[in-house]
C-alpha cells in the first residue's frame, strides 16, 4: 500500500473512530452551507464596486468566517481524545476573529483585479486564514492529557487547505462555464475539511488518569448542536441577503427594460420596443413561409385638439387611443406609440381575410369619439399598410413604404386607409427631382412675382395688390403654388423664398404710383422664425416702403400654433405701422377669442364661399354672419374668388367692403399691370424711407428695452 493510501486510510480511521459520526455529520452540513454561501456572495462582491462591494465583501467574510469556524467548533466537539476537555473562552473567540478578518484580506485580494493571479494568491491567504483559525482553537482546546503533534500529517494539512482554497477562488473567479460555481463550493468544503480532519490525525493525546467528570460528554453535544444552529442562521441571513438582491436586481432590471421598451405617456410599446417587435415578425416569416402586415397610423385632428383645447387634452385623447387599441389586440397584434400623434400596428398574417378586420377593429378604435369633459372630439387616423415580403424585402424597405401608404392616406380625404403600391415610389422620386429644381429656381431667379388687384366695393377704386408667388419650369411650364409651397416647407427653402417674396414685393410697391398697398402671405413656416419682425423692419428700411403701405397676410391655424408667441410678434409688427389682415377666414379655426385678441385690419372671407354662394343657403349664411361680424368689430373684410356678377351683386349689397377675383384681374406680372394703365412706376420715395427708418429705429429700442 503506498504512502498517500496509507495516509488517507489513517485520516478516515481518524474520522470513523475517533468522532462522534453524528456531529461530523452535521459539521459537513453547515461546511457544505457555508461555502456555497460563501461562494455565491462573493461573486456577488467581484460583480460590484464601491461601497457594494465593500458591503458585499464583508457578508462574505461572515458567511465564510462562520461557517469555517463553526465547522471546526462542532467537529472538535465531536472529537473523543479519550479524556475529559474543556475550552479556553478567549482562545475561541479569538480564532473566530482570525476566520473572519483572515479570509476577507483573501476575498478581497482575489477580486481586486490586480494580477492574472490574484484570485490564486487570494485564495492562498483563505487557506492561511483556515489554518490559522484551526490551530489558534487547538491552543484553546484544553484536554486532560499529554498532547503530541505528527509533523508530518500538521505539515499536510496546511498544504492542503492554501491549496484547495487557492483553486477555489480561482474556479469561482473563472466562470467559464454555469459549473464553475458549484466545483468552487466543492473545492472549498475540500479545504475545510481536509485540513481539520488531516490536522486531527497530526493530533495526538495521551489520557491522564482524572475523574471523567471534569467533562459532560452530553452537553458538549448540545453545545455543538447549538452551535450549528447559529451557524445556519448566520449562512441563511448571509443567502436571504443574495436572494432578496439578486430578486431586487431582477425587479430593477425588470422595470429599466419596462421604462425603456414601453411610452411613458400611453403604456403601449414605444419605438425601440416596436424595432425588436418588427424584426422578430419579419425573421419569423420568413423561417414560416408567413406574412406580416405593418401598418403606419397618423392622428388627422390631433394638432387641432391641442391647438384648441391645450397639450393636456391632447395627452388624455392619446391615452384614451393607446387603451382602445391596447383592447383590441388579440395573438399575434401588436401596436407601439413612435413618438408624437404616430402609431404603428403590426398583425401576423393568417389568411387573405383576416388582416381587413383588423383595419377595421383599428378604425373604429380611432375614429370613435371621445368625450372629455363638456366637449366631444373626434380624432381619427389616416392608415398606410405594406405586407412582408410582397411589398418590401427588408425591414427598412417595409417602414418606408408603410410611410408611403400612410401619406397617401392622409391626403386622401375620402379613405382612411391606403394600401402600398408601386407607383407610390414613382411619385415620392419625382416630388424629390421636383424639391430639387425648386432649388435651383430659387438659385437662378427662374421665381417670379404677379399681382392680383383688390378693389373697393363702395367706391370701386383700386385699393392695392396682393402678392403671388408664380413658378414658370423652363420643361415643365406652370406649377401652381398648391404644388411647390408645400415642398418648400418639407426641404427648408420656404425661410429663404419667402424673404424673397417680401424683399421683392415692398422694393416693386415703393415705386408704384399711386402709392397702392401691397399684401404679402405669410407661410407658418416663416412666422414660427424668430426673426420676422427684424426682418419685416429691415425690408421697410432698404426698400424705402412706407409701412402703412405693407399688409401681411395670414390665416389663424399660423397663430395657434403658439398663440402667447404669435401674438406678441404681431404686436412688434403692428408697432412698425405694418397693416395685418387674417387670412381664409370662415375654414378652420374662425375663432372670435383671436379677433378680440389682436386688433386685425382686415379680415379676409375664404374664396371656397364663392364658389356656392349662388347655390347654398349655408354659404350666404355664412358670409352675412362674417360681415355683420366685421362690421361690429369694426374690421373691414375683403372677400376672395369673386369670378360673377351675381357674386359681386350679393357681396355689395350685403356690405362688403373690397373684393378680389377673377371678375377684377387675374393675377399678373408687375409690367403687364403697367401697360395695362393702372400702375406707374417712379423713382423711391425718400420721405416714405425716412418714415421707416424712423419708425424702425423707435421699435427697434422698444425691442432692446423689452430683452433687458
Amino acid at each position: 500500500m503506498s504512502k498517500v493510501q496509507t495516509t488517507m486510510m489513517t485520516v478516515l480511521g481518524c474520522v470513523f473512530y475517533d468522532h462522534n459520526v453524528w456531529l461530523v455529520a452535521v459539521a459537513a452540513l453547515v461546511c457544505l452551507a457555508g461555502s456555497s454561501a460563501t461562494i455565491r456572495l462573493f461573486n456577488r462582491a467581484a460583480n460590484t464596486t464601491g461601497l457594494q462591494r465593500a458591503g458585499w465583501h464583508f457578508l462574505t467574510a461572515v458567511a465564510a468566517g462562520s461557517a469555517i469556524w463553526c465547522t471546526h467548533f462542532i467537529a472538535m466537539l465531536a472529537y473523543d481524545p479519550g479524556a475529559p476537555v474543556g475550552f479556553d473562552p478567549v482562545m475561541t473567540i479569538v480564532s473566530l476573529l482570525i476566520a473572519m478578518l483572515g479570509v476577507q484580506l483573501g476575498f478581497i485580494l482575489a477580486a481586486s483585479g490586480l494580477t492574472r493571479q490574484a484570485p490564486a494568491l487570494g485564495g492562498a491567504v483563505v487557506g492561511a486564514a483556515i489554518v490559522a483559525m484551526h490551530y489558534t482553537g487547538m491552543m484553546a482546546y484544553r484536554v486532560q492529557g499529554l498532547v503530541s503533534w505528527d509533523v508530518d500529517y500538521l505539515v499536510a494539512s496546511i498544504v492542503l487547505s492554501v491549496v484547495f482554497s487557492a483553486l477555489a477562488l480561482h474556479l469561482a473567479m473563472r466562470r467559464v462555464s454555469w459549473a464553475d460555481k458549484y466545483l468552487a463550493t466543492g473545492v472549498l468544503v475540500l479545504a475545510i475539511v481536509s485540513l481539520h480532519f488531516t490536522g486531527m490525525t497530526a493530533f495526538q493525546v495521551s489520557p491522564m488518569l482524572i475523574d471523567g467528570s471534569f467533562s459532560n460528554p452530553s452537553a458538549l453535544q448540545a453545545l455543538a448542536i447549538a452551535v450549528a444552529g447559529v451557524a445556519l442562521v448566520i449562512l441563511g441571513a448571509g443567502a436571504a441577503s443574495y436572494l432578496i438582491d439578486g430578486s431586487m436586481r431582477a425587479e430593477s432590471y425588470e422595470q429599466l427594460r419596462h421604462m425603456a421598451m414601453s411610452d411613458s405617456l400611453t403604456g403601449l410599446p414605444n419605438r425601440a420596443s416596436f424595432n425588436d417587435h418588427l424584426d422578430h415578425e419579419i425573421d419569423l416569416a420568413a423561417e414560416t413561409g408567413g406574412k406580416v402586415a405593418l401598418i403606419g397610423i397618423d392622428l388627422d385632428r390631433f394638432k387641432e385638439i391641442n391647438d384648441l383645447h391645450g397639450h393636456g387634452t391632447g395627452d388624455e385623447v392619446l391615452q384614451v387611443l393607446a387603451r382602445r387599441m391596447n383592447k383590441l389586440l388579440g395573438e399575434g397584434e401588436f401596436a407601439a406609440r413612435l413618438g408624437g400623434d404616430e402609431f404603428a400596428a403590426i398583425y401576423r398574417m393568417q389568411g387573405p381575410a383576416e388582416l381587413p378586420n383588423f383595419l377595421s377593429r383599428l378604425e373604429m378604435a380611432l375614429f370613435k369619439p371621445i368625450r372629455l369633459d363638456d366637449f366631444e372630439v373626434i380624432p381619427g387616423a389616416s392608415m398606410g399598410v405594406a405586407i412582408y415580403p410582397d411589398n418590401a424585402a427588408d425591414k427598412e424597405a417595409l417602414v418606408n413604404n408603410a410611410d408611403l401608404a400612410m401619406y397617401r392616406a392622409k391626403a386622401d380625404i375620402t379613405r382612411a386607409v391606403c394600401f402600398y403600391e408601386r407607383s407610390m415610389d414613382e411619385m415620392v422620386r419625382a416630388r424629390r427631382n421636383l424639391a430639387g429644381e425648386l432649388r435651383e429656381a430659387l438659385e437662378s431667379n427662374q421665381l417670379d412675382v404677379h399681382y392680383q388687384v383688390q378693389t373697393s366695393l363702395t367706391t370701386g377704386e383700386i385699393r392695392g395688390y396682393e402678392a403671388l408667388l408664380r413658378w414658370e419650369h423652363p420643361q415643365r411650364g406652370f406649377i401652381p403654388p398648391t404644388e411647390f409651397i408645400p415642398l418648400a416647407e418639407e426641404n427648408g427653402l420656404i425661410l429663404q423664398m419667402g424673404e424673397w417674396v417680401l424683399r421683392t414685393a415692398c422694393a416693386k410697391a415703393a415705386s408704384w404710383e399711386p402709392p397702392y398697398k401691397v399684401a404679402v402671405n405669410l407661410s407658418p413656416v416663416q412666422f414660427a422664425h424668430t426673426d420676422l419682425p427684424k426682418l419685416v423692419m429691415e425690408v421697410l428700411r432698404e426698400t424705402g416702403l412706407a409701412p402703412d403701405r405693407l399688409e401681411l397676410e395670414l390665416t389663424e391655424s399660423t397663430i395657434f400654433a403658439d398663440k402667447e408667441r404669435s401674438l406678441h410678434m404681431l404686436r412688434q409688427i403692428k408697432e412698425l405701422g405694418v397693416n395685418i389682415a387674417l387670412d381664409d377666414f370662415g375654414t378652420g379655426y374662425s375663432s372670435l377669442d383671436t379677433l378680440r385678441a389682436f386688433p386685425f385690419d382686415k379680415i379676409k372671407l375664404d374664396r371656397s364661399f364663392m364658389s356656392e354662394v349662388e347655390s347654398s343657403p349655408q354659404a350666404k349664411a355664412i358670409i352675412r354672419a362674417v360681415l355683420a361680424l366685421g362690421k361690429s368689430l369694426e374690421i373691414p373684410v375683403l372677400a376672395e374668388g369673386i369670378e360673377t356678377h351675381g357674386q359681386l351683386a350679393l357681396l355689395t349689397t350685403e356690405g362688403c367692403d373690397e373684393a378680389q377675383g377673377y371678375l377684377f384681374g387675374r393675377p399678373a406680372p408687375l409690367q403687364q399691370i403697367v401697360t395695362s394703365g393702372q400702375l406707374t412706376l417712379t423713382g423711391q420715395n425718400m420721405a416714405a424711407q425716412a418714415v421707416v427708418v424712423v419708425r424702425a429705429e423707435t421699435v427697434e429700442m422698444n425691442l432692446i428695452a423689452r430683452s433687458a
